[in-house]
């Protein structure tokens, strides 16, 4: 695999873990569209299934309360699906857009091992100025909603939630949300922001000891994967700049061509002429940037968003790791402590080979101390140990399962990602590619009419 290759797709050359395998994905127009599958076994567990077809759609963005400080804007939010969740495989309804972040956010907190796609950042200048009733900036929201959903509605295990199907179908959606928030579907409340930044803060300075080579090499293709997305963005916008720049010469220039034309009696109406198609030619640029160029340079930047997504879900797998690892290490040095009080019991001579240099030293520092601790203290230590040593096995024992099971969930994840990945990436290139043939052809056109009028332009000498 070439290493300029950015794009290239996710592939696992493990032995034990066979390369994901093509599946149909079902669609409402009864085609079938190309999906994965991790195993051939239907019975495994790791198998990628959809149990069928989910295709939203966001339109019909309407001002509600208009006029008063409460105004806000509501989409439309239709679907057709034969999921067999859904009583109807035509649900409609209106949503605002809170209600999509809070339907990204607790698909967060449900499905930690799910790459939740990003919504829009809310945070934008158009908040700060006002503009955000204006019907550009709605109409961008709504692709970036219509997005979102795709999004969501591809995914094997999102489209299939309670939640999502609430927001598609209740009329008592404000119920809904009120009867998640009391009773969310995992074991556990969400974590408190105390709990948040001290992992954050152990973990800036930990590094998992013992990398699984699967992810790995995931890894490292998510980060070319951005490099790519990172680099692209870049040079795409140096040639929007560009084009933008050359729209405005053109622009000039057909004035400057039409003004000689005044000056030239002989020649003035070819020079009209030409002057026009440079005029066309410009606003064909102007077209071009914005109507292809920016909308892919917008689609880029949602898809390297989405990729942290999935980044996002990877440093969680580590942070799964690292917790198992640090339980056993922790579950190591009790177990060494117990055997170190088990060995002075039975009268055994302690050394530096037998449970560590540094047990050793404290011992004869103790003793020279005087602090010589009695039998009975010991034997009550080691009760204490014992209990406390089968608590830490239990609780490694469960880490080291969530773990696996974490690692396998995330491990599907990948391949989920890799339709979605390639499907959006076709779609995008795709229309990248007939945006500009569009503007070429229309610009040969344009050309072509121009050319002979211009040769049989006569000037005499």
């Amino acid at each position: 695999m070439a290493d300029n290759d950015v794009f290239d797709s996710v592939q696992w050359d493990s032995e034990s873990h066979s390369p994901p395998t093509m599946v149909d994905y079902p669609t409402s127009s009864g085609s079938a569209r190309r999906g994965y599958n991790v195993s051939h076994e239907e019975s495994d567990p790791a198998v990628v299934k959809w149990e069928g077809y989910l295709t939203p759609v966001v339109s019909d963005p309407i001002k509600e309360l208009e006029g008063t400080k409460d105004m806000y804007v509501s989409y439309r939010v239709s679907a057709k699906t034969n999921l067999p969740t859904f009583a109807t495989p035509n649900p409609i309804t209106r949503r605002r857009f809170q209600d999509f972040t809070f339907l990204r956010e607790h698909l967060a907190k449900d499905f930690p091992a799910c790459v939740i796609p990003p919504l829009p950042n809310k945070h934008r200048l158009e908040y700060v100025t006002g503009d955000r009733f204006s019907p550009e900036f709605i109409e961008r929201r709504k692709i970036d909603l219509q997005r979102f959903m795709d999004r969501v509605a591809r995914h094997p295990t999102l489209q299939c939630s309670t939640l999502l199907h609430a927001f598609l179908t209740s009329t008592e959606w404000n119920v809904q949300m009120h009867s998640h928030l009391a009773h969310p579907p995992g074991p556990e409340g969400p974590p408190t922001l105390l709990e948040n930044v001290t992992d954050t803060l152990m973990n800036a300075f930990s590094r998992v000891r013992k990398p699984d080579e699967r992810f790995l090499e995931v890894r490292d293709h998510v980060d070319k994967f951005e490099e790519g997305l990172v680099a692209s963005e870049r040079g795409w916008t140096r040639v929007n700049n560009k084009t933008n720049d050359l729209s405005t010469d053109y622009h000039d220039f057909a004035v400057s061509v039409q003004g000689l034309g005044f000056l030239e009696s002989g020649i003035t109406e070819p020079l009209n002429r030409y002057s026009n198609t440079l005029l066309e030619f410009s606003a064909l640029l102007k077209h071009n940037s914005e109507q292809t160029t920016e909308p892919f340079l917008h689609t880029l930047h949602a898809l390297l968003s989405y990729n942290q997504a999935n980044r996002s879900v990877l440093r969680l797998r580590d942070q799964k790791q690292l917790d198992l690892e640090e339980l056993s290490e922790y579950l190591s040095q009790k177990s060494l402590e117990r055997d170190r009080l088990a060995a002075q019991l039975s009268g055994g001579q302690i050394g530096p080979s037998g449970f560590g240099i540094s047990s050793y030293i404290r011992d004869r520092v103790d003793a020279i101390r005087g602090n010589v601790v009695d039998e009975r203290t010991r034997v009550e230590k080691m009760k204490r140990l014992d209990v406390e040593i089968k608590k830490l096995q239990k609780e490694v024992t469960e880490a080291h399962e969530t773990a696996d099971a974490f690692n396998a969930e995330t491990f599907k994840e990948q391949t989920i990602f890799e339709h979605a990945k390639r499907a959006e990436m076709k779609d995008l290139l795709s229309d990248l590619a007939d945006g500009q043939i569009e503007m070429y052809r229309q610009a040969m056109e344009e050309w072509d009419k121009i050319i002979p009028v211009m040769q049989r332009i006569r000037v005499d000498v």
